[in-house]
């Protein structure tokens, strides 16, 4: 595993300048011999003189000139009225545009550019240039080559406090990938020392040295997350149980935060955004046993509550710790929650009654579940992950699992499914070491086991191509690696396979450890 640090350093801090150049010998003084004090002198008789046979060389290095490149970017406007024109005034914008398409000078510029713009449609549409000829070789090409499975670290970024924190949740930028949101937090709450930071940061992937933007919370992320509809928009769960929301085009402070007395009295463990038509709803799970909906534009007050109490009587008392959420976009109205007692509460958001919303619970954990999420590609099938364990079930059997992993000798902290893959998944565990496991390749071991880190990895996220995933660690070091191409492309017929496999589960209801 190859791993690189660049160190920067500012030219002003190397010192001055140092300018060599030819030049001829310069007698600066001349001294010319005493004879007088040879009488102090012994004169050395024999005189012992080593030699080298081999020629005396000399060692020197070069170094080539240090190029410093650094983002930028042109922010467009509207622009172009006249200085004595109010842009923010409609009529007057309109009279504008009105007396402008009556010259008759724009009215012959436009049929001009409008003849060039139907030349180049015609010319576009008569040739597909994104058509691909040869896609058939290519898949023949891609069966026949057998690719072992392999991961490379591609960047490393570290918690840049001198107090290092844990690296507890990743979100990628929905726009291209190109930005990872980390949230840092420490925990072991009640030890963290007082010195100990609460930003947490958004990281560019190219560059590891000095983070895009930091973020200032009041109190630490425990969660962190990117709005799917909204690029500038991350809503952030804290330690004290506050929701907040930043807007990146409006700099480091929150836009917006629950007021406490409405927050989680535990941390907030988990937010999600919903799918809806203003973009603005979530949803969060904290340890003190309520899920909380939330609108962005009104953080006053949640919008809805339930409370995690499997006798379905709403006490507090009583409720199940949540840390992990899954919402799947095509089942709008279920939702699930993982526990801190091993157990995952299936829910109807939309059912009459609190009482009626939690609908069945399964059972099969030892301990907390730190990860929940349904197969993107067969959504009623789901992945936990908790103590030494990760398994796979069926929405349609509540008794056991289907599928689960052997014992490890490690906690298991964090794992997820493939985006492209509905073979695949991924877990990490205590010890440092990343498993990748496919369960139409191998089913007793990992088909693929990295050791990352020495210290424990809290936290994984893959990017929606499959290709890349990012690793949290105990230190707040994020491991940013690449797969190899047979793990983030689809089979040929690994749907079907699949899906057969999963109906032999259902039909004679065994486990299968792999």
């Amino acid at each position: 595993m190859e791993i690189v640090y660049v160190y920067t350093k500012k030219r002003s801090e190397f010192g001055r300048q140092c300018n060599f150049s030819d030049r001829p010998a310069e007698l600066h003084v001349d001294i010319l011999p005493d004879t007088s004090l040879a009488a102090n002198f012994t004169v050395r008789d024999p005189c012992n003189v080593t030699v080298q046979c081999a020629e005396e060389m000399s060692e020197h290095e070069v170094n080539t000139e240090r190029f410093e490149s650094e983002s930028r970017g042109v922010n467009h406007v509207e622009g172009g009225w006249p200085k004595d024109l109010n842009p923010e005034d409609m009529e007057a914008t309109i009279r504008y545009r009105k007396k402008v398409e009556k010259d008759e000078h724009y009215q012959n510029t436009i049929m001009q550019i409008a003849g060039l713009m139907e030349h180049c449609c015609k010319q576009n549409n008569a040739t597909d240039i994104y058509q691909e000829f040869f896609e058939d070789e290519d898949e023949e090409v891609m069966e026949e080559s057998e690719e072992q499975p392999s991961a490379k670290t591609i960047n490393v970024f570290r918690d840049p406090n001198e107090v290092k924190r844990t690296a507890t949740s990743l979100s990628w930028h929905p726009d291209g990938n190109h930005k990872l949101a980390v949230a840092y937090s420490s925990v072991e709450f009640q030890r963290a020392p007082n010195d100990t930071s609460f930003d947490s940061y958004i990281w560019d992937i190219e560059n590891p040295n000095k983070p895009e933007m930091t973020l200032k919370p009041v109190s630490p992320l425990v969660c962190l997350e990117y709005n799917p509809k909204d690029s500038h928009i991350l809503v952030g769960g804290s330690y004290n149980g506050q929701i907040a929301y930043w807007d990146t085009r409006k700099g480091s402070q929150p836009v917006e935060m629950s007021t406490i007395e409405h927050s989680h009295r535990d941390p907030v463990y988990k937010v999600i955004w919903l799918q809806s038509k203003t973009g603005t709803d979530i949803f969060s799970a904290s340890t003190d046993g309520q899920v909380l909906w939330w609108d962005i534009r009104k953080m006053s007050e949640p919008t809805e509550r339930l409370v995690l109490d499997p006798s379905k009587k709403g006490n507090l008392d009583s409720a199940l710790g949540a840390v992990s959420l899954e919402f799947e976009t095509t089942m709008p109205t279920k939702f699930m929650v993982g526990t801190e007692q091993g157990l995952v509460v299936s829910c109807n958001r939309k059912a009459k009654t609190p009482a009626e919303k939690i609908v069945c619970t399964y059972s099969g954990h030892h301990g907390p579940i730190y990860a929940l999420q349904r197969n993107p590609l067969f959504p009623k099938n789901f992945l936990t992950v908790a103590d030494w364990t990760a398994r796979i079930w069926s929405e349609d059997i509540k008794e056991s699992s289907i599928m689960w992993t052997k014992y490890h000798m490690a906690h298991l902290l964090d794992g997820c499914w493939s985006p492209v893959r509905p073979s695949v998944f991924f877990t990490v565990k205590m010890d440092g070491t990343l498993d990748v496991w496919d369960i139409l390749f191998k089913q007793n071991d990992p088909t693929l086991s990295l050791k990352v880190c020495d210290e424990a990895l809290y936290s994984i996220r893959v990017q929606d191509n499959g290709r890349f995933l990012g690793c949290g660690s105990q230190l707040g070091t994020t491991t940013l690696m690449e797969i190899s191409a047979g793990l983030c492309t689809l089979q040929k017929n690994e749907k079907a396979l699949v899906s057969e496999k999963v109906q032999i589960q259902h039909l004679f209801e065994r486990d299968i450890y792999f």
